[in-house]
């Protein structure tokens, strides 16, 4: 049973997901001009005004220790962690005291790694962008554009909800003229 099913079924699975899916079973990393710059699977730290912030994460984007905060609702240091995000998000973002902030911009995901947002999340961040990168009122448009473009359904129609990559959404972002 361990030749079975410790090597022999790994190698044949393994082997059916290299021809099917081989970008997906090699961790769906992306290649730009011979570098590699990341995986679409895994959020990546931004802490610049030019880029998308992705969901926070409580590992600090350490895939060694990917996990949650374990922190309940009733938690006061989840409340003050929130409250803390929720600022600073604001000051970051010039929005009002007053603006709604959508939840995946406050919590961190399950995994502490999840490369998506909400539309609204990305959204909200697109006065922020345009201003740090001296956008014309055109090429903010086209910013709006591209997040729209971006936005992915949920799968089979069903599952999830619309998100987008923040990973795919900054490299196209650099794209923009």
């Amino acid at each position: 049973m361990t030749i079975l099913l410790g090597i022999i079924y790994p190698l044949f699975i393994t082997g059916i997901a290299q021809v099917a899916f081989p970008s997906k079973a090699n961790g769906s990393l992306v290649d730009i001009n011979g570098t590699l710059r990341g995986s679409e699977l895994i959020g990546q730290k931004t802490d610049t005004a030019i880029y998308f912030s992705t969901r926070p994460s409580a590992t600090d984007y350490n895939t060694l220790a990917s996990g949650g905060s374990n922190l309940g609702l009733t938690s006061q240091k989840l409340y003050d962690l929130i409250q803390t995000r929720k600022t600073d998000f604001i000051a970051k973002n010039y929005l009002s005291d007053d603006t709604n902030i959508p939840s995946d911009i406050l919590f961190a995901s399950a995994s502490g790694l999840d490369p998506h947002i909400s539309p609204e999340a990305a959204r909200i961040q697109i006065n922020r962008i345009a201003r740090a990168r001296g956008f014309s009122e055109e090429q903010k448009q086209q910013l709006t554009v591209l997040v729209n473009r971006l936005t992915e359904m949920p799968q089979l129609g069903l599952f999830g909800c619309r998100r987008i990559n923040v990973f795919m959404l900054n490299l196209e972002l650099d794209k923009l003229k």
